[in-house]
């Protein structure tokens, strides 16, 4: 962490104006972007000081959403996703409008009930160069995508991959009302057990694609 320069004191939090919420170090916020057309800009708080005007800084680490990023927005992002980037910054406290959580990959999946304030984040991402770390996911369905938590998939019950209704000739209504689903690889195989439902779990996050800032 970078040390406090002469004239500013470290705090421990900061409350944001005109609210009661408060945001300490390691909390993720909603920051108010330069083009007011744009939605808020996602940071990790790492460091809160303010000087001997009261003026408070944060110094923060920038998430990027796809559309961000070198490689732009692929069909496998999600409408939450964002990347942890190696860009940091150091901002005015008062550009803080909010406070939200930034979920693993695999929590977000387990979410009930997405709020506005909830995002995810499976890649850490390098500004510079647009690399990704993993560079490497699991992929599904046969157009071999990587998980999308937005769309809706069906497992087979043979081959336990997921498909997405698309690409089985299926509509969505169709794959909702099924109760077992089998790929057409699976389908003359008489060992595919059923199970009560096609819907049982969403995809893993486990192992194989590569998916593929912004300048203030």
């Amino acid at each position: 962490m970078a040390k406090t320069r002469p004239g500013k004191k470290d705090l421990d939090s900061y409350t944001i104006k005109g609210t009661n919420k408060v945001v300490r170090a390691g909390d993720c916020v909603l920051m108010r972007p330069s083009d007011t057309g744009k939605p808020p800009y996602v940071a990790c708080v790492e460091k809160i000081e303010t000087d001997n005007r009261s003026n408070v800084k944060v110094r923060v680490r920038w998430y990027y959403r796809p559309e961000e990023s070198i490689g732009g927005r692929r069909q496998f992002h999600g409408a939450k996703e964002l990347f942890l980037s190696d860009h940091y910054d150091v901002q005015s406290g008062h550009t803080i409008e909010g406070k939200c959580t930034v979920h693993s990959f695999k929590n977000y999946t387990k979410l009930e009930n997405v709020t506005s304030e909830d995002y995810y984040c499976r890649f850490e991402y390098k500004a510079a160069t647009g690399g990704f770390t993993p560079d490497r996911v699991a992929v599904y369905c046969k157009c071999e995508m990587p998980y999308n938590p937005d769309d809706l998939m069906v497992q087979c019950e043979g081959c336990k991959d997921w498909y997405h209704p698309a690409c089985v000739n299926m509509t969505i209504e169709e794959a909702k009302n099924l109760e077992q689903f089998v790929c057409s690889e699976c389908s003359s195989d008489d060992d595919v057990k059923k199970s009560q439902s096609a819907f049982t779990a969403s995809p893993g996050v486990d192992a194989k694609v590569e998916p593929k800032r912004r300048k203030r």
